[in-house]
């Protein structure tokens, strides 16, 4: 099998960003009269878009969940102090340097579908030194966000790719569940958030060690992925 692309989750997959999420979600708590969250509770709830993070993270502390007037502020607030702190602590993980210069030399072009906000994802991939990889800097619909599989299949579309020649490296279900319905192969690490879930419970094509030997796969295939 030839691998044409290869589609790139963002957060969890080439970048912690816990430590600045965490962060402007604190702030914004602190701004609504909430107190602060340990990191590690609120990267359970990054995954699904900062509307999700913002609305779990208002659920903790208080009598009732919040209504949609509260999500929108405490939206509101949440991008203010992210879009200030957005980079400073963010970490590139072991090993994604090196796929995303293996996967440039091989030709095969990339692109980020990700649940973050456009306005975040080219700061942060600018901030970590990652924007001049990626052919498609943001290929997410805002209207469906994964695990919808519209955003991946839209991302075929802009790269010019059939689903059923592309790999699809994320470390969630919502990228495991959305790469199924697209039709597109699906490599899982197992570093990442998922929710607070293991990734070895995912419905994926293979689980390997690092955005590198993913990166290995998709050149050469007949590699085992137990191997990496």
């Amino acid at each position: 099998m030839t691998y044409t692309a290869v589609l790139m989750d963002l957060d969890g997959t080439l970048i912690n960003s816990i430590p600045d999420l965490a962060d402007a979600t604190n702030a914004m708590r602190v701004e609504m009269g909430l107190p602060q969250l340990p990191l590690d509770v609120i990267a359970t709830y990054v995954g699904k878009g900062a509307e999700t993070l913002v609305k779990r993270a208002l659920s903790v502390h208080v009598d009732q969940e919040p209504d949609d007037q509260h999500i929108a502020q405490g939206l509101a607030i949440f991008k203010r102090h992210y879009s200030m702190v957005n980079g400073a602590k963010s970490a590139v993980y072991a090993g994604v340097l090196e796929g995303l210069t293996h996967l440039r030399e091989a030709g095969i072009p990339m692109a980020i579908v990700t649940n973050k906000p456009s306005e975040f994802t080219r700061p942060l991939l600018t901030a970590c030194g990652l924007v001049n990889f990626l052919n498609i800097l943001c290929a997410g619909i805002p209207a469906l966000k994964k695990p919808h599989p519209m955003p991946l299949l839209h991302a075929c579309d802009l790269l010019q790719v059939e689903p059923g020649q592309v790999v699809m490296v994320g470390d969630s279900a919502n990228d495991a569940i959305a790469a199924e319905a697209a039709g597109i192969t699906m490599l899982a690490v197992p570093y990442g958030y998922n929710e607070g879930q293991d990734v070895q419970n995912l419905k994926v094509d293979g689980i390997v060690e690092t955005v590198c030997a993913a990166a290995l796969w998709v050149t050469r295939p007949k590699i085992q992925i137990g191997a990496l």
